[in-house]
């Protein structure tokens, strides 16, 4: 971390609505926290969605051996899709060293494997070892685009022409679908790809007390790190007899910070003013940045 970053939140309570797992592979909450804590502020967990695991058997024909053999590329939107891929995948034993979804028989065809931002982190040697062995390994390449957006995504996959690309995305279950998943699908499928979903995780509201922490927090500010957290958090506050319009009321110096465009559009058209929005967005010190900016300014 910068010198600049550190203690930049000294003595804030910041509130944020991100989940805390990941069903298994590192919640974003808890890089979220660990990092408010590193800046040093008060972390103040309002997870207002939660993330579950799916049905491994969703996942089984494209990790099946060879199931990846009709596709040119796989695409992840999120850490979580990558966790969920990653346990589907099959184990890298020698026993089964020719049991990859990406198979010697299409070894002499590219293959792109794309994550966002940090996200890609996730995308290592195992991970790949376990996607194609060793014999197709020359052939796959890593892609992260420099605008870390799902749009930023399909612009940096290019052309699809007619090529099939896997897209391992979310069900969302008890909230609206957020726009950016099916956004992301149709600018492949203008982009000339052939764009299939598979669902690896689910996406689910956390339940009618997952308001109640914010109410009382006496927050200096909350951060949104996705549009469905926002309907979760609304929802809640229903639930719990409250309204986001009573909430500022209470605490009216909070400030609600957006980590990037995104999720900032999708905090707007839920009808939530949004006050400073991470320019940064490839990890969560983008959107911490701007609330350090926002205080000091004050």
């Amino acid at each position: 971390m910068a010198q600049a970053e550190l203690l930049s939140l000294a003595g804030r309570r910041v509130a944020f609505t991100t989940p805390q797992t990941d069903a298994g592979g590192g919640g974003y909450g808890a890089r979220l926290h660990a990092i408010l804590r590193q800046r040093g502020a008060h972390p103040v967990p309002v997870p207002t969605i939660a993330i579950r695991a799916h049905d491994p058997d969703l996942l089984l024909p494209f990790v099946a051996p060879g199931g990846l053999d009709a596709f040119a590329a796989l695409a992840f939107t999120s850490r979580s899709g990558i966790s969920a891929f990653s346990r589907a995948l099959p184990s890298s034993s020698p026993a089964r060293s020719r049991l990859h979804p990406i198979s010697e028989a299409a070894s002499a065809l590219p293959f792109t494997v794309a994550a966002l931002g940090s996200d890609a982190d996730l995308l290592d040697a195992a991970f790949l070892s376990r996607l194609c062995g060793d014999t197709a390994a020359g052939r796959v390449s890593i892609l992260v685009p420099d605008v870390p957006t799902p749009a930023g995504l399909v612009e940096a996959l290019g052309s699809g022409s007619g090529r099939r690309v896997l897209c391992p995305v979310p069900d969302v279950v008890g909230l609206r679908e957020p726009p950016v998943v099916p956004g992301f699908l149709a600018g492949l499928e203008a982009a000339g790809w052939v764009a299939v979903r598979a669902p690896a995780y689910v996406t689910c509201w956390a339940g009618p007390r997952c308001a109640e922490a914010l109410v009382d927090a006496a927050p200096d500010a909350v951060v949104f790190t996705s549009t469905a957290e926002v309907e979760g958090l609304l929802k809640g506050l229903d639930a719990a007899g409250w309204s986001w319009p009573r909430l500022r009321a209470r605490w009216p110096r909070m400030v609600v910070a957006a980590h990037g465009p995104v999720t900032a559009d999708g905090v707007r058209r839920l009808g939530i003013e949004v006050d400073v929005v991470g320019a940064r967005f490839s990890s969560f010190h983008g959107v911490l940045d701007a609330l350090t900016a926002k205080f000091e300014s004050d």
